[in-house]
């Protein structure tokens, strides 16, 4: 069974390509969720569409969500509103999205749970997904094909989440 989460991280080429190294992530495409109008584009969610750079995370049972959950709050600021790297908007927000209600359920378990965890609130937002719509083509695996491109995460973290996760 295929589950579907969308995760927002500030700048979605560094998030995909971190959560794709996960073992049990079985794809992941990298889209706009929760703004003003069903359908967008790059230069319209720069320009203030309202929507978030989410990757959409698809995986099977040999993951869990909150194992999921675990990775990506390693490599965000989770206490920062609308910021990430130096990537600073709206768009850079950081969340989860979900479909499934389920999953959304697991997800607002897992926030509570961290937030328990740490002693300032935390700003990732957990709300059923709205809008999305897949990003052009040239954004999609943008650090595979751009491998000096521009990212807010170390790369020294995407070889950390294909190491740990293989070591589970």
């Amino acid at each position: 069974m295929k589950n579907v989460i969308y995760l927002g991280g500030g700048c979605f080429w560094g998030v995909e390509k971190y959560l794709q190294g996960i073992k049990g992530i079985d794809a992941t495409f990298v889209g706009y969720a929760n703004g003003d109008n069903p359908m967008t584009t790059y230069k319209q969610v720069c320009a203030g569409s309202g929507h978030a750079e989410v990757v959409k995370v698809e995986y099977g049972d040999e993951i869990s969500l909150s194992t999921i959950l675990d990775f990506f709050v390693e490599v965000i600021n989770p206490f920062s509103i609308n910021k990430q790297g130096n990537d600073i908007g709206v768009q850079y927000r950081t969340g989860i999205y979900f479909e499934d209600e389920n999953l959304g359920n697991q997800a607002k378990t897992w926030l509570a749970n961290f937030q328990k965890s740490v002693d300032k609130p935390i700003a990732i937002e957990c709300k059923v997904l709205e809008h999305f719509c897949m990003a052009e083509p040239e954004h999609q695996k943008y650090l595979d094909n751009n491998p000096n491109g521009y990212c807010h995460i170390p790369k020294s973290m995407f070889e950390y989440a294909v190491k740990k996760s293989h070591d589970v």
